[in-house]
């Protein structure tokens, strides 16, 4: 009970100081609306993007709700955990009836709380200035599928931080942020790619994570594959985060 307590302090804590950071939350939820306009502006609401059947608008809707998705919890995770281990304070968590996987689970959700605002906004803006027009269940579908896809990016944002020293987290970051960003499809349809880049595409995490929003906008069930990909990430994330909170523990 008194870990549970824990967890549940640490999380509101969390949540608290994220919506406290203004720079992080204009990146995190109205980075990706901006970004959306831009790019949906001057696009022709009936043309198609080939091999989709969606039109551009309804397409990068779910591009830019997945990238605001993984703004929040991995760049929120990496860089706050690196900085914590670096001032001291996960030793004095350590000192705490919390759990090692209770703090784990207190970033991975606190993170995805902050998540679900920027997939929202997105949707709001694309309903409202592009008239992008859905089931009432494909809205419901799109939001739960694209926030549980988030905790794969945030068990990751939370190995880098594990991973990575207070000053080499941000480049280190931003390298893996925009690679899986622009390799995933999730600023550009993919179908704009060269053949070799379009099938190294559909093998990249984020490339499966929006897959599984377009496939709901498409009305049918996501491919196996884009789902075995998430898994295998989400393991292998997870996986790495733990084996590094263990390595970091020993160093304490």
């Amino acid at each position: 009970m008194t870990s549970v307590l824990a967890s549940s302090g640490l999380i509101r804590l969390e949540l608290t100081r994220a919506l406290r950071n203004r720079k992080f939350l204009f990146f995190s939820v109205l980075y990706p609306s901006v970004l959306f306009l831009l790019i949906a502006s001057s696009a022709d609401g009936d043309e198609k993007i080939d091999g989709t059947g969606l039109t551009l608008p309804t397409y990068m809707m779910v591009s830019m709700a997945s990238f605001g998705a993984l703004t929040a919890v991995l760049m929120g995770n990496s860089e706050r955990i690196a900085k914590e281990r670096e001032s001291g304070w996960v030793r004095q968590l350590r000192l705490t009836p919390l759990p090692g996987h209770g703090y784990v689970l207190a970033k991975t959700a606190s993170a995805a709380v902050v998540s679900l605002p920027s997939i929202v906004v997105v949707f709001a803006v694309a309903a409202a200035m592009k008239e992008v027009r859905l089931d009432a269940w494909q809205w419901l579908a799109l939001t739960g599928t694209i926030w549980a896809g988030s905790l794969v990016f945030a068990a990751l944002g939370v190995a880098i931080g594990y991973l990575a020293s207070g000053d080499s987290v941000r480049p280190l970051t931003m390298i893996i942020y925009f690679g899986l960003s622009i390799l995933g499809g999730l600023w550009m349809p993919t179908t704009n790619f060269p053949d070799w880049l379009r099938e190294t595409a559909r093998w990249v995490p984020t490339h499966t994570y929006a897959a599984l929003g377009q496939a709901v906008e498409q009305g049918r069930a996501p491919h196996l594959r884009d789902i075995v990909i998430l898994a295998v990430s989400f393991a292998l994330f997870t996986g790495g985060a733990a084996w590094l909170y263990r390595k970091d523990t020993l160093k304490a």
